[in-house]
């Protein structure tokens, strides 16, 4: 098997066993995310311990293949070596040449890393690049409704501290400590972790919340517009693409 086909398979754009692999991988990195949140639990048996161990040094020797194989198949090793991804998986291998010092335990949780991986597919969605080409579209809107997010934000920080730091002098210290309620209110969370008690207050806060809807639903709504328009542009070109390609299947039917 050449070179290249192995990077292709690594990447999932070979042919014949690409998606395979990739599925494979990336099902191990899930497994892997799922092993280390079970570790954690303080009541596991010993038992149980013993095989998760086996089994994290079983996928942290397939992710330490896989990547010995990047570097000697790549064309540009040292590209890859410095890349994002390429630091990426490193930082997910490095446990398992650290997992038999104790004092270097703690570096086990950089297999977290690894999860950034399984995004990789994703660079070739066409449903990412709509999205890219949607925000592209209304950039300027969404940075208008940032800063209008921010100015609103800012201000209702100061208008609760006004209105509740007397009533309140231990939750609302201070106004960049109100910004806190302001970022719950404002996204209608509302963790309840703070919360008005005074009259004005709460009209103050009837308010806010009525503003972060509309703050927050209409740049929702204008990427949502922007998706629709990216797909109604690239149906012609899909349209085209296919009217190409049905005369060459006639073509070769013919002979």
């Amino acid at each position: 098997m050449a070179r290249q086909d192995i990077i292709e398979m690594l990447d999932g754009v070979h042919p014949r066993l690409g998606a395979k692999v990739s599925t494979a991988l990336n099902v191990l990195i899930g497994v892997s995310a799922i092993t280390i949140a079970v570790e954690t639990l303080p009541s596991l048996p010993a038992s149980v311990k013993y095989y998760l161990d086996i089994f994290e040094f079983f996928i942290l020797g397939v992710f330490v293949l896989e990547y010995i194989l990047r570097v000697s198949c790549s064309r540009h090793p040292f590209k890859y070596i410095f890349s994002f991804w390429g630091i990426i998986d490193l930082l997910s291998c490095l446990p398992a040449l650290l997992l038999l010092v104790p004092e270097w335990q703690t570096v086990r949780t950089l297999r977290l890393m690894r999860l950034l991986r399984m995004f990789k597919p994703f660079h070739s969605s066409r449903i990412l690049f709509r999205l890219r080409d949607a925000l592209h579209l209304v950039k300027g809107e969404l940075y208008v409704f940032s800063v209008l997010a921010g100015v609103m934000l800012y201000i209702s920080s100061v208008g609760i501290y006004l209105f509740e730091h007397e009533a309140q002098p231990d939750v609302f210290r201070s106004i960049p400590e109100s910004f806190w309620w302001a970022v719950a209110t404002f996204t209608t969370v509302g963790y309840g972790d703070m919360f008005p008690i005074t009259a004005g207050g709460r009209v103050f806060t009837t308010f806010i919340l009525f503003i972060g809807l509309g703050i927050v639903a209409v740049p929702s709504a204008i990427i949502t517009t922007a998706l629709l328009e990216t797909q109604t542009n690239l149906r012609p070109l899909r349209d085209e693409e296919k009217n190409k390609t049905e005369p060459d299947d006639q073509h070769g039917r013919d002979q």
